[in-house]
């Protein structure tokens, strides 16, 4: 017996951070879109007692968010019987597409079934929010990968303590392109880029909220991006030319990663130097599904 999950990536236009000392309350505000493409997480049993993780068909042995949220579900319920994990990731991992609460929240879900917890979905998600908090890899993902669309985190936490909002149902285009990773936990964790970035991102959420359209997203995520210095060259060169074609780009946080939203991407494209190294998705409407 086996179980298969999809999650989908999200991406962060700004954001601010917020720490507490109930990590289900830690946290982050700020917007984000889903993506269609995401990980998709199988797990079944294993006759060898313990984790044995594939990803994208090679077998991984580094530290890795999807061992240790598995290694905290056998303990905490006493599993003893053994899990391989095998899961495919569509987005590039570390460059700003939440792949690690995409990954956490897929193992969570799949063991939940496979073992028959009988765990609610909240508790899950809120299992793979502690797992990203303590392994340093985000603070907003899980939450808003609990939902679906474009989506505003009014307020910081796990889902049951924090608050999402969803909004801007069109179908639309995300066009990405990425340029390198970005070390989550350098930035969330340095006093003196986190003040910054907090001031601003509440600011940006602030500002969002009075006026929730895709251009004033576009324009808030960029300012945010420009102001935090943590855009690089690169990134905002293809800023500057995907704004000429599309309905306006930005920087995903936390990623070396440019990101635009499309109504029509072939049309949009069809001028843009090196388009083949662009991935091309949609806004995710459909959320998580189990298989």
């Amino acid at each position: 017996m086996s179980f298969k999950v999809f999650v989908p990536s999200h991406i962060s236009c700004f954001f601010s951070v917020y720490n507490d000392r109930n990590i289900l309350k830690s946290g982050s505000s700020g917007a984000g879109i889903l993506l269609d493409k995401g990980v998709t997480t199988k797990v079944k049993k294993s006759s060898r007692d313990e984790i044995i993780l594939k990803i994208n068909g090679k077998s991984y042995e580094n530290p890795s968010i999807s061992k240790k949220t598995g290694e905290y579900i056998r303990d905490k319920f006493q599993i003893d019987e053994g899990v391989a994990i095998s899961q495919d990731v569509e987005v590039p991992m570390g460059s700003g597409f939440g792949t690690s609460a995409s990954s956490a929240i897929g193992v969570g879900i799949a063991l939940n079934n496979l073992f028959g917890l009988d765990l609610g979905i909240v508790n899950v998600y809120q299992i793979a929010h502690i797992m990203e908090v303590e392994f340093g890899t985000g603070l907003g993902d899980v939450i808003a990968e609990s939902s679906k669309g474009i989506v505003i985190r009014k307020k910081p936490g796990a889902p049951g303590f924090g608050e999402i909002i969803r909004i801007i149902k069109d179908d639309l285009f995300v066009i990405t392109k990425t340029f390198g990773e970005i070390d989550t936990k350098s930035i969330i964790q340095n006093p003196q880029i986190s003040k910054k970035v907090n001031e601003l991102g509440l600011k940006a959420t602030k500002e969002f909220l009075k006026n929730q359209s895709i251009n004033n997203l576009l324009r808030i995520s960029f300012n945010f991006a420009k102001k935090t210095s943590l855009i690089c060259d690169e990134v905002l060169d293809s800023i500057n030319e995907l704004n000429k074609y599309t309905l306006g780009s930005s920087m995903a946080m936390l990623g070396n990663t440019v990101f635009a939203l499309s109504k029509t991407p072939k049309e949009d494209l069809e001028n843009v130097s090196n388009q083949e190294r662009f991935l091309i998705t949609k806004v995710d409407n459909q959320g998580v599904k189990i298989f």
